[in-house]
């Protein structure tokens, strides 16, 4: 008996010590070959080259908008793969924005090995591109962060603020932490992702003013209905496109309406037991 508890101690211990080993191989899934030219990828994109403070040379892609005083978008991927990969960089490009794609040090064929340290010298390196070399005002500039990007561009955010902060799938610790500091919040509510009615819970516990987006074709439960919400007709891209900036419009109005009143994003229990918040610290 005593050897066979032994003998698994042993093993744990084996899996641990492995584990601490490896993680930076459990965290980063790089694609170490080089990536092809931007325009040989998205039509009008040109290579550039990002210059980080511990003095690295990274490669990345500049997707310049025709259109003057556009949108910059700088996207900071996930852990794995590179920016050749990145399909929703196209997506954002031929909806007239800016777009900024950089590779992490150690992905793509950059030097280096990528660490939480090195990813955030990597990302106010992109950003130095974007304000300094492209001479894009801090306040145009949208960071986009997927999965472990999220977390970049999180700490990015909290030492530049940007115009504007996209996280795609981001881990839940960053999802509560942005909530708690946003002055309001908007809710993509469309095809009904579990996850985003999730975060409306925690959106309405926080009482923060709330613009929710949906399809025309969506039916939203009962208590949820009931708040702003901006409906937008998605039935095909021939009725979408001609509206978008009426669409874009729409929301920027709900949006200063929400901050300027002050409504706060009621839920059954705030309606039906208003004394909840207050009693909750206490329990």
């Amino acid at each position: 008996m005593v050897r066979a508890v032994a003998i698994v101690a042993a093993a744990v211990a084996l899996l641990l010590t492995l584990v601490w080993v490896f993680q930076r191989r459990l965290i980063y899934l790089p694609s170490t070959t080089p990536v092809p030219s931007a325009g040989t990828v998205i039509p009008g994109a040109r290579d550039v080259e990002l210059h980080t403070s511990d003095g690295l040379t990274l490669g990345a892609w500049f997707v310049p908008s025709e259109e003057p005083g556009a949108v910059a978008v700088l996207v900071a991927s996930g852990n794995a793969g590179d920016r050749s990969v990145r399909a929703r960089a196209r997506a954002l490009a031929a909806r007239g924005m800016s777009v900024l794609l950089f590779d992490y040090r150690g992905y793509g064929g950059n030097p280096g090995s990528p660490s939480e340290s090195g990813l955030a010298t990597d990302v106010r390196a992109a950003r130095e591109l974007l304000v300094r070399g492209e001479g894009v005002p801090a306040d145009r500039i949208v960071y986009y962060g997927e999965s472990l990007g999220a977390a970049v561009v999180t700490e990015l955010a909290s030492e530049h603020p940007p115009g504007g902060l996209v996280l795609r799938s981001p881990f839940t610790d960053l999802v509560l932490d942005h909530l708690t500091r946003a002055q309001m919040v908007i809710a993509d509510l469309s095809f009904g992702n579990p996850n985003v009615y999730y975060e409306l819970a925690l959106r309405q516990a926080l009482k923060k003013p709330l613009v929710q987006i949906t399809r025309a074709s969506d039916r939203l439960p009962f208590d949820v209905g009931q708040f702003r919400t901006v409906v937008i007709d998605m039935t095909d891209i021939y009725t979408l496109v001609p509206a978008l900036d009426l669409h874009r419009q729409e929301i920027t109005r709900q949006c200063r309406a929400a901050l300027e009143d002050g409504e706060v994003a009621e839920s059954p229990i705030s309606c039906f037991y208003p004394s909840f918040w207050e009693y909750l610290p206490k329990l």
